[in-house]
């Protein structure tokens, strides 16, 4: 690592980090990025006057999320316009509001699962005290705020962690969306400092609520302690006494998921329920291509995913070649599904 400390550097205050003398770069840990994935860094001072002392958090329990997508929530496109939005939020009966991805995006307009800039509030979005206000109103209007977050891959446009080193990647792994992240191999274990930095500081920074983590089936790590544990047992030290909910993106069906990681499972509050969502989309819609094609949709075969938290168990299934685990029922029910589903995404 190298330091340095520049007594002239203020709130406001933009740079570049040099590389070997030659290379402008923004910084992977940047706070905020104002002139998008390309431009320079800008120093954030991350004090904030909150008003949320009281609130205690959100619990798994009867919780309803309400997932939303900035950009097209209201004409503004912002974090600050989307306040205005909480009171119907909060009477449609919801308890926590899901934002997608907020991590710095190439271009104006995105879903946000390209982002470069795991720490950078997307500028457009109103930046990283935008972010804070919203939280903070949300609390006050008896809200949580769960943010989505991704660990599996990097965007490929603003992408310059392989100036910084080659060890944040791998090839001993592959993903649909890019190279894999570096998690076990040589110097990796700044790779895993980066993410579990990330994943604290949405929660103490930003007071988030809970994690959303993308396709944690596609995190892959072979260490003796997964990346997976070790990211949701430090979000968890760092929310101290507040309740906060942590959510997987996987089809896996892998009950460790929802085991506690000081037993050696990952620590999560839920997974989605894909299996859930294919068999009842089936007996309501009647789907039956791709990955539909492989459930009955009777209502016995929903029952029985109730009763089971999910399916396809021991045996994958030919469109998931996964590995399969034991039935979910063992865990207390609100911990076998998450109460969304991937297939829809409300927004607006």
């Amino acid at each position: 690592m190298w330091c340095a400390t520049i007594a002239e550097a203020q709130a406001g205050t933009r740079y570049f980090f040099r590389l070997n003398g030659e290379l402008l770069r923004p910084d992977p840990y940047s706070r905020s990025q104002p002139e998008g994935v390309h431009g320079p860094s800008e120093v954030v001072d991350p004090s904030f006057e909150w008003s949320d002392t009281a609130w205690e958090g959100l619990h798994i329990q009867g919780l309803v999320i309400y997932q939303v997508h900035v950009g097209t929530a209201t004409p503004e496109g912002t974090l600050d316009s989307l306040i205005g939005q909480l009171p119907r939020l909060k009477a449609l009966g919801i308890s926590g509001v899901q934002l997608l991805p907020l991590g710095e995006f190439p271009g104006n307009r995105n879903w946000g699962y390209d982002g470069v800039d795991l720490f950078a509030v997307e500028h457009v979005y109103g930046g990283p005290v935008a972010l804070k206000r919203f939280v903070n109103a949300a609390h006050a209007a008896g809200l949580g705020v769960i943010l989505d977050v991704i660990y599996n891959h990097f965007g490929p446009d603003g992408n310059y962690l392989r100036d910084f080193s080659p060890n944040y990647f791998t090839h001993r792994y592959s993903t649909p969306w890019g190279d894999a992240v570096n998690y076990d191999g040589p110097e990796s274990a700044w790779v895993r400092k980066m993410v579990v930095d990330n994943a604290r500081y949405w929660i103490t920074e930003y007071h988030a609520d809970g994690l959303r983590l993308d396709a944690t089936h596609a995190i892959h790590d072979a260490s003796e302690r997964h990346i997976l544990a070790e990211i949701t047992s430090a979000a968890r030290a760092a929310a101290g006494t507040r309740s906060i909910v942590l959510i997987a993106e996987t089809g896996e069906n892998d009950v460790r998921y929802l085991q506690e990681a000081d037993r050696g499972g990952y620590g999560f509050d839920a997974v989605y329920a894909d299996d859930f969502h294919h068999t009842l989309r089936r007996y309501l819609a009647g789907d039956h291509e791709g990955y539909y094609a492989h459930f009955e949709g009777t209502l016995e075969e929903v029952a029985r995913c109730i009763r089971q938290g999910w399916l396809r168990m021991g045996t994958p299934a030919e469109d998931r070649p996964a590995r399969l685990s034991a039935r979910a029922s063992g865990l207390a029910l609100e911990k076998s599904f998450v109460l969304q589903s991937r297939a829809q995404r409300f927004c607006g």
